[in-house]
């Protein structure tokens, strides 16, 4: 059995995220919980992805009716980060130009599975 949490228009570019998730991939669940609390002091991408990690299971706790049990043998299956919508923003410079500033967003999508 497996679940599923996705995060969208996470407000984080694509590749610092995947840093992070690289981490995480093929864990137990625990383990990869540890690591993320670990970065998330220091890296915005490990607490979005702990956030995403803990309602994946979750949602797999309320799918399986034995729940908590099953937990301590989850794995992350796969962690996937997509990119997302630009936000696009203009910064005045000098002689009336304008430069364009690109705020970049991402989709986090984890699967666990046991």
């Amino acid at each position: 059995m497996q679940a599923l949490a996705k995060s969208t228009f996470v407000r984080s570019s694509s590749p610092k995220l995947r840093i992070v998730a690289k981490h995480i991939r093929g864990v137990d669940v625990n383990q990869a919980l540890v690591t993320l609390r670990a970065l998330s002091r220091r890296n915005k991408g490990a607490y979005l992805l702990e956030k995403t990690l803990s309602s994946a299971v979750a949602n797999f706790q309320v799918k399986n009716s034995e729940g908590a049990a099953d937990v301590e043998r989850l794995k992350v299956k796969t962690v996937m980060i997509d990119e997302g919508p630009l936000m696009k923003r203009i910064r005045p410079h000098a002689q009336g130009r304008a430069f364009r500033i690109l705020k970049k967003m991402s989709h986090i999508t984890v699967v666990v599975s046991d």
